[in-house]
Parts: C-alpha cells; structure tokens; sequence
C-alpha cells in the first residue's frame, strides 16, 4: 500500500468515524415515550377536526345537491313557459352551484385521505409507545 492511499483510506475511515460518532452519541439509549404520547394527542386532535371536516362537507353537499336539483327544475320551467332571460340567470346559478358541488366533493375525498392517513400514523404512534414502554 502506498503512502497516497494509505493517506486517502485514513481520511475515509476518520470522516466516517466522525458522522457515526455523533450519531451513535446522540442515541441515548432511553426511549422517547414524551414524544410519542405528544404525537399521538396531536394525531387525536387532527383524526377528530377531520371528522368534523368530513361532516361539513357531507352538509354542503347535500345542500348543494338540492340546489343543483331545483335550479334544473327552474331552468327547465323557465324554458317551458317562454322566459329565456330568467332561464339564462337560472343556468349560471346551475353552473355555480356544480362547481360548488365539485369542489366540496374533492374536499370531502381529501379529508378522507388525511384521515386514512391520520389513523396509520396514529396506529404506528402507538405501536411505538408500547414497544418503548416493553424496553
């Protein structure tokens, strides 16, 4: 072995040494059951203002729905008794209201995904604590 690669072999195995050590130092050994319980009152906290998202939007979408629902009829009647001026008010009000019902319905899949979400992380939380408090 040369001196140059024995030089570039020494720098390695001291650099890594260096990264390890303080990892290994900043282990304690003790488990973080704080940290845990912390996360999972968090995760609780979120899982139930997500319930209460969820709820929010099933009413806006069963309001926007019925709205939806009585603007086709009104355009409908509009069309049918010869008012087209009152048809053509009544058909934007029929198109805001399906993007309402549109966006309240992607709302509503993605809080269903963040409470998916916030149950797995809440059932590793505690998976972690309990195997924590086993140590």
């Amino acid at each position: 072995m040369t001196k140059r690669n024995f030089l570039n072999l020494s720098g390695l195995v001291c650099g890594t040494v260096l990264l390890v050590g303080q990892l290994v130092l900043a282990q304690d050994g003790k488990p973080d059951q704080r940290a845990d319980a912390r996360d999972i009152r968090r995760d609780r906290r979120d899982l139930k203002q997500d319930r209460k998202d969820i709820k929010n939007d099933k009413r806006d979408i069963r309001t926007d729905a019925r709205d939806v629902r009585t603007d086709k009829k009104d355009v409908r009647q509009d069309i049918k008794n010869g008012q087209y001026k009152e048809a053509r008010h009544d058909l934007r009000d029929l198109q805001q209201d399906s993007r309402d019902l549109k966006k309240d319905r992607r709302d509503l899949k993605s809080d269903k995904r963040d409470v998916r979400a916030d149950r797995r992380d809440l059932r590793h939380d505690r998976k972690d604590l309990r195997r924590d408090r086993r140590k």
